[in-house]
């Protein structure tokens, strides 16, 4: 798993206002071991400043992804979901019975990745990688 990303730091670097509602939410999201949702964002800062609210999250993920500090996810369970924009690239694995999302690097296939768009005839420049299964050791 990538390092974790301080979400707090980048808003100050990128010159963002940072509120105390907006503070506990960049920590949540840097804390987040997982990808959440606004729901899960919202229940976990909830738990730690009561007063926010759920549409102070929502326009507190809208603010970061237009600043390019959140990246969202759409692992077809529709639920937008978030993660901190990562200083390097990484893909997904959901295993589509739990939602769980697993990041993994794999320079093969990356350098497949690159190869076969040179072949197509293209420099690749950037690209999205989501895989969907189940799990091989769950029972049926």
């Amino acid at each position: 798993m990538p390092r974790k990303i301080d979400i707090e730091a980048l808003c100050a670097e990128k010159g963002l206002r940072i509120t105390e509602q907006r503070r506990v939410i960049a920590r949540v999201l840097s804390e987040a071991e997982d990808h959440p949702d606004v729901e899960k964002l919202y229940e976990r800062s909830s738990a730690i400043d009561p007063g926010i609210s759920i549409a102070t999250v929502y326009r507190t993920v809208r603010l970061f992804e237009e600043a390019g500090i959140l990246e969202r996810h759409d692992f077809g369970d529709g639920r937008a979901r978030y993660e901190a924009a990562p200083e390097s690239h990484h893909d997904h694995l959901i295993d589509v019975e739990t939602g769980n999302v697993i990041e993994f690097v794999d320079p093969e296939l990356e350098l497949l990745q690159k190869q076969i768009a040179e072949k197509l005839g293209f420099r690749l420049v950037d690209h999205r990688m989501e895989l969907y299964g189940v799990s091989l050791d769950r029972k049926n």
